[in-house]
C-alpha cells in the first residue's frame, strides 16, 4: 500500500442515496493537475451545494505537481513537497476520490462511466481530464514480448516512474536520456547530480526546438555541455540493447551508447483512448468547442487531452484557463463563459539556466520586426518579434531580467518603446519601466500554479502578512520557483511595505521549524544523535526534508562529536567520498601540508602517485598545498593509501587550512614564528565541522605576506611575543578586512582564543553563513564581551565543546575511510566529459 500526502490509497466503498440527494452528479475522469484544478474552481464557486463530485484517477495517489518531478528526481525536493491535494483534502471537501481506478469506457446513452475495477459510475456532467502519457518511440528491443518496457527503461511522467529512477540511481552508472526538450534536459541534469555519466539524444537539430530558435538552442547546448552532459543532436535512436536489462542504445548513424539506465522524454501524447472507445470525436486530442464541450453536450474535456480550434496545449497555463471557464459554465457563475485559446508564456529554469519564452520565436511575415542580442560566451540569447507595433513573441535565455515588462507587453499589448533595444536592455536614462503597481490584476505571475497578481493581492488583503504565508495560501512560487522574486515584489507593494518576516526565515534548516539555539537544545534534551532521529522527533509529521540533511549532519557532528551516528544520505557527495567533485565528475584530492610546509619525501610520493593514477593536473593551491585534479572516483581509496598523508579538507564545510609566511626563522622582517603557530593551529582544529568553510592564516609581521587580514581568522605577529587576532575577513567574491578581536601575549593564547571564536561561530552561525557575514551580524563588541569578558558565562562550555570535537577527529583517508560505507560509495561514474591531460613533470 502506498501513501502520498495523506491517507493510504486504494479502493474505498462509497454509496449515496440518490433519492435523498438531489444534487447533480459531476464526474471527473483524471486526477492530474487539470482535473483537480477544475474541482477546486467548482468548489470555490459554491459547487459543493450543486454537485456530488466523484474523481477517478489512474494513479493511487492524491493530486501532485508534475512540474516538480525533476527536483524530486534530483533529490532537491521530497515527493511529499509536491503534493497539491492529499487524500484528506478530498474527504474534507466532500469529494469522492477513487484513486487507482481507470475509466475504461463511457456509455454516453446511459450516462455512466465503466471503471477498471468493474464499477459503474453514473453522471449528469462528465469531464475528461485524462492528460498525456510519455511517448515511447518505436525502437527495436524497447519492449518485451508482453508489451512492458525493458527493465531499466523509464518514461518520466509520474511519481512512480520517478521513484523507480531514484532507486535505480543507486546501482546504475551510465544513463542515456532521449529527448532534448524541457523534461529531457531536467532529467539529464537530475541524474547527473546522482553521479551518473549522462548522454542526451535529441532527434531535432537544436535543444528545446519547440520554444527556442536555432541560435538560442545552440547556446543552450553549450551551457548543458559545460555541465558535463554529452549532447547528440539531429539523430534518432533505433534500437535498445539488452535482454534482461537495458545495456545501451544504437543510433541511426550506427553509433552505440552504452547505458544501464534509459529515460525516454521524447514528448507526450494526449490520453484519448477512453474517448475513442466511447465514440467521441478525436483528432490529435479530444475535440472541444469554446465551452469545452465534446460532441456530446454532457461530456467536456480540459487540459492536455483537449483539442480546441486545432490546438493541443502541453502546458499548465491553458489547463488553468480551461478549468476556470468550465467551472463558470457548470456552476452558472458565468453561463456564457467561453475559452478562445491561450497566449502561452513560460518562465522556468532548465538544467540551471533561466529561460523565458512567449509567443513565436522567429518572424513569420516579411514585415515582422526581429531584434536579437546574442552573447554565446555568457550563455545569453535575447530576442523579440514585433508585428504592427505589438509584441508577438520573445525569447530570453540566460538573462530574464526583462521578463516582467515583456510579459505585460505580450499579454496586454502595452505600448512598445520607439527604440526597440529597450525591450531587451536597460539603457539607464532614467526612464521608468512598468512596475508591479501598473500590472493588471489578472496578470499571470506563477505559470506553474496559475496564480495572478490579483490572487496575491487578495491573499494579502485576507490577512496573509508575509511572503511565505502568501505563497502557502496561493501556491505562487511553489512550482519551479522562478517567479519568487516577482511574488515578493507584489506582496510588498500590496502590503504597502508592511510585510512580516516569515517565521521560516529563522529556521536553521527548512525542514525543522526551530531556530538554531532551540534546535540544539532539543537535540541535546532528546538525545537525538542522527539526522533521521531529528526528523522523527522535530519535523512536522516526522517528514524528512532533503534540503535539511547536510546542515543537520554538520550540526550533529558538532554537538555530539564521536557519539554522532552518521547516515550517508545526509552528506553531500564531497563528504561521502572525502574529495572535491569537479565539473566533469572527477575529483580533486588535496593532501594535508600543515602551514604549507612539506618535505622532499612527501613531494616524491605525490609525484609517484600522480603518475601512477594518471592525474591530469597537479596544481599548487592558494592555500599552500598541492592539488591532484581529475582523479577518478573508483581510484580514491587506493590513492589515499599510496599517499599515506592525511586529508587536507579542501572539500567540506569545515576547517580548511592555515596559510603561513616564512616567519622569523628565515625572514629578516619576521617578528614571530608564524610557520610553527600555523602548524599548531591546523593540528589542533583540523577537520572540525562548521556551518561553512573556515580559512585561517598566520603572518610573522604586519607586512601580511600570507594575507591574514582577509581570513576567517587571521593572526599577525607584532613583536615582543605579542599577536593580533583578526576575525571575519574575506578575500573571495566578497572582500572584507577582518576585525581586530584582541591582542594576546603568546601562541598558547592564540590557540585558546581561536578555539573559542570558532566554537562560538559554530554554535551561533546560520547554515552556510561565513564568518564575514556572522561577525557584522552579531557585532564585534558583543563577540568581544562574550569571548574576552565571559559576559554570558559560556567560555568554559565553549572550550569544552571545542575539545569534544577535537577529540572526535579521525582522518577520513585512514583505513576506515578506504573501506566503502555502501557498495556504491566509490563506484565509477566517469568520465563525463573528456578533458585534456596536463603532463606531470
Amino acid at each position: 500500500m502506498t501513501i502520498l500526502g495523506g491517507r493510504p490509497t486504494g479502493l474505498t466503498s462509497f454509496s449515496l442515496d440518490d433519492d435523498l440527494d438531489s444534487r447533480a452528479r459531476l464526474v471527473v475522469v483524471g486526477n492530474g493537475m487539470a482535473g483537480a484544478r477544475l474541482v477546486e474552481e467548482v468548489l470555490e464557486r459554491g459547487g459543493a451545494e450543486q454537485f456530488r463530485i466523484t474523481v477517478l484517477g489512474d494513479e493511487p495517489h492524491g493530486n501532485y505537481n508534475r512540474i516538480m518531478l525533476s527536483p524530486v528526481l534530483a533529490g532537491e525536493s521530497h515527493e511529499d513537497d509536491i503534493v497539491l491535494n492529499s487524500h484528506d483534502w478530498y474527504a474534507d471537501n466532500g469529494v469522492h476520490l477513487r484513486a487507482g481506478v481507470r475509466a475504461e469506457r463511457i456509455d454516453t446513452a446511459a450516462k455512466t462511466v465503466l471503471g477498471s475495477d468493474g464499477s459503474v459510475t453514473p453522471y449528469d456532467h462528465l469531464v475528461l481530464a485524462t492528460g498525456s502519457y510519455s511517448f515511447i518511440p518505436p525502437m527495436a528491443g524497447v519492449r518485451r514480448d508482453d508489451g512492458s518496457l525493458l527493465p531499466g527503461v523509464y518514461g518520466f511522467r509520474t511519481i512512480d516512474e520517478t521513484r523507480a529512477m531514484l532507486e535505480a540511481t543507486g546501482r546504475c552508472r551510465r544513463a542515456v536520456v532521449m529527448g532534448g526538450g524541457l523534461l529531457g534536459l531536467e532529467a539529464a541534469r537530475a541524474l547527473q547530480s546522482h553521479g551518473l555519466q549522462v548522454e542526451l539524444v535529441h532527434a531535432m537539430p537544436w535543444l528545446m526546438n519547440a520554444q527556442l530558435d536555432a541560435e538560442a538552442g545552440a547556446i543552450l547546448k553549450r551551457s548543458v555541455e559545460s555541465l558535463g552532459i554529452a549532447v547528440h543532436l539531429d539523430v534518432l535512436a533505433t534500437e535498445v540493447l539488452g535482454t534482461e536489462h537495458v545495456e545501451g542504445v544504437v543510433l541511426k548513424d550506427g553509433r552505440r551508447l552504452d547505458c544501464d539506465l534509459l529515460v525516454v522524454a521524447a514528448g507526450v501524447r494526449p490520453h484519448t483512448d477512453v474517448a475513442l472507445r466511447s465514440g467521441l470525436e478525436v483528432e490529435r486530442g479530444i475535440v472541444v468547442d469554446d465551452r469545452l464541450r465534446t460532441d456530446d453536450p454532457d461530456v467536456y474535456a480540459i487540459g492536455e487531452c483537449a483539442q480546441h480550434r486545432g490546438s493541443v496545449y502541453g502546458l499548465v497555463q491553458p489547463a488553468w484557463e480551461h478549468a476556470r471557464v468550465l467551472a463558470d459554465v457548470l456552476t452558472g457563475a458565468d453561463p456564457d463563459a467561453e475559452y478562445h485559446g491561450s497566449r502561452t508564456a513560460t518562465k522556468l529554469k532548465v538544467a540551471g539556466v533561466d529561460v523565458a519564452t512567449m509567443g513565436v520565436n522567429t518572424p513569420e511575415r516579411e514585415d515582422d520586426e526581429f531584434l536579437v542580442i546574442s552573447e554565446p560566451k555568457r550563455g545569453v540569447h535575447l530576442s523579440v518579434v514585433i508585428r504592427d507595433d505589438r509584441l508577438i513573441g520573445a525569447t530570453l535565455l540566460g538573462d530574464t531580467r526583462k521578463v516582467a515588462f515583456l510579459t505585460q507587453a505580450f499579454d496586454r499589448g502595452a505600448p512598445l518603446p520607439e527604440e526597440r533595444i529597450r525591450l531587451l536592455v536597460d539603457l539607464s536614462d532614467g526612464a521608468e519601466e512598468v512596475g508591479v503597481a501598473e500590472m493588471p490584476a489578472d496578470s499571470q505571475v506563477c505559470n506553474c500554479n496559475g496564480v495572478s497578481k490579483g490572487d496575491i493581492c487578495g491573499a494579502v488583503a485576507g490577512g496573509c502578512g508575509s511572503v511565505g504565508a502568501v505563497m502557502d495560501a496561493t501556491r505562487a512560487g511553489k512550482g519551479c520557483g522562478s517567479c519568487k522574486s516577482l511574488v515578493k515584489q507584489i506582496v510588498e507593494w500590496a502590503a504597502d511595505g508592511d510585510v512580516a518576516e516569515d517565521p521560516a526565515a529563522s529556521y536553521y534548516v527548512p525542514g525543522v521549524p526551530l531556530a538554531k539555539p532551540e534546535l540544539m537544545a532539543a537535540i541535546r534534551e532528546q538525545d537525538l544523535r542522527s539526522v533521521s532521529a531529528v526528523f522523527a522527533a522535530l519535523a512536522p509529521g516526522g517528514q524528512e526534508d532533503a534540503r535539511s540533511k547536510m546542515g543537520l549532519t554538520s550540526l550533529l557532528k558538532m554537538v555530539w562529536g564521536v557519539d554522532f551516528v552518521p547516515e550517508k544520505d545526509g552528506e553531500f557527495i564531497n563528504d561521502r567520498v572525502h574529495a572535491n567533485i569537479q565539473r566533469d565528475g572527477t575529483f580533486s584530492v588535496v593532501p594535508q601540508m600543515k602551514g604549507g610546509v612539506t618535505t622532499p619525501a612527501q613531494l616524491r610520493r605525490i609525484a609517484e602517485v600522480a603518475e601512477k593514477y594518471e592525474v591530469p593536473m597537479v596544481k599548487v593551491t592558494g592555500g599552500q598545498r598541492i592539488d591532484l585534479l581529475g582523479v577518478r572516483k573508483e581510484d580514491l581509496p587506493a590513492m589515499w593509501a599510496d599517499l599515506g598523508m592525511p586529508s587536507g579538507y579542501a572539500y567540506g564545510k569545515s576547517f580548511r587550512t592555515v596559510k603561513t609566511c616564512v616567519g622569523s626563522d628565515f625572514c629578516r622582517f619576521g617578528l614571530g614564528d608564524s610557520t610553527q603557530l600555523g602548524i599548531d593551529l591546523e593540528t589542533r582544529f583540523q577537520g572540525i565541522e562548521s556551518p561553512a568553510k573556515m580559512k585561517l592564516a598566520v603572518v610573522g609581521c604586519p607586512r601580511n605576506c600570507a594575507e591574514a587580514y582577509v581570513k576567517d581568522v587571521g593572526v599577525v605577529a607584532i613583536g615582543n611575543g605579542r599577536w593580533e587576532v583578526y576575525v571575519g575577513g574575506a578575500a573571495g567574491a566578497t572582500v572584507r578586512k577582518g576585525d581586530l578581536l584582541a591582542t594576546v601575549d603568546s601562541p598558547q593564547e592564540v590557540l585558546r582564543l581561536t578555539g573559542r571564536f570558532l566554537q562560538y561561530y559554530r554554535e551561533n552561525a546560520n547554515w552556510l553563513e561565513r564568518t564575514y557575514d556572522f561577525v557584522p551580524r552579531v557585532g564585534l563588541e558583543r563577540i568581544r564581551a562574550v569571548l574576552l569578558e565571559d559576559s554570558e558565562g559560556i567560555v568554559a562550555q565553549l572550550d569544552a565543546n571545542m575539545q569534544r570535537s577535537i577529540d572526535a577527529y579521525t582522518d577520513p583517508w585512514g583505513q576506515d575511510g578506504r573501506e566503502p560505507a555502501t557498495p556504491g560509495q566509490f563506484r565509477t561514474s566517469l568520465p563525463l566529459v573528456a578533458l585534456p591531460k596536463v603532463p606531470v613533470r
